[in-house]
């Protein structure tokens, strides 16, 4: 189960949120035909180190996994997360998320932004489109008194009446004290299931959707995931604190 925070711990989730939309939004605003995504690495992690923060990505090993070897995790087009930052330009038309964590004093939000390189395509914008609207459709229902399963639930069927595909294995997640804090936050399912939702959770809700299919697969350096057909991938999350009185976003820069 999830830790249910204080008002003051949640407050620090709310700093530490701060400098992941500083880092997500300052990296973003570099994008363009030619930028490499190690550049935009460096522009993240330069903010978050000059903050007083560090990454709880650098050096994150989870079983059959090697240390991940980046502040930020960078996909772009087909990969759907984790991509690690290389010396690869990005192109005209090309889509490109950025992943970004923040520890500050010892409490860690998570956030995460699919950019646009210059003119994309029109599946490619739709597909922007509709995953950041899936991302509030489940934050909308991550209410007091609601269940996990409603998340899902509204994030599926937006996505879903649009066209697209939700990803399965891969879900948003109970964060505060560590990266990945007790609960797990399906995509999908189904109204009214699962873990009950209380005031003082914090959670990272983060839809991805596909273009094509939802299947997917890893690359050899054990961490890269990418659509298994090829198709675009686009992912945008938050991390939210439920409160009595509604639903605070964290990492807004607010």
């Amino acid at each position: 189960m999830a830790h249910l925070k204080t008002r003051a711990e949640i407050e620090k989730m709310r700093q530490a949120g701060r400098v992941v939309h500083k880092a997500i939004h300052t990296a973003g605003c570099a994008i363009a035909p030619g930028v490499t995504t190690a550049k935009l690495e460096d522009i993240a992690s330069q903010i978050i180190s000059d903050s007083g923060g560090s990454s709880p990505f650098l050096g994150y090993a989870p079983s059959g996994h090697p240390p991940f070897p980046a502040w930020t995790c960078i996909s772009v087009n087909t990969q759907i997360v984790h991509g690690v930052p290389s010396d690869i330009a990005l192109r005209e038309g090309d889509i490109v998320t950025i992943d970004c964590g923040v520890e500050l004093d010892g409490w860690i939000a998570d956030s995460a932004w699919t950019f646009p390189v210059g003119d994309v395509s029109p599946i490619a914008q739709k597909l922007l489109q509709v995953t950041h609207a899936s991302l509030f459709k489940g934050i909308g229902e991550a209410r007091r008194g609601h269940r996990i399963g409603d998340i899902g639930w509204a994030i599926q069927r937006y996505a879903e009446s649009h066209g697209f595909s939700v990803v399965r294995e891969l879900t948003g997640h109970g964060v505060g004290k560590t990266l990945h804090e007790g609960l797990q936050i399906p995509n999908y399912g189904r109204r009214g299931k699962g873990t009950p939702i209380q005031a003082g959770m914090t959670l990272a809700i983060e839809p991805m959707l596909n273009a094509g299919k939802r299947d997917i697969s890893v690359l050899d350096d054990k961490w890269t995931i990418v659509t298994a057909d090829g198709s675009l991938s686009a992912h945008f999350e938050h991390t939210v604190a439920v409160t009595i009185s509604g639903t605070e976003i964290l990492t807004n820069g607010e």
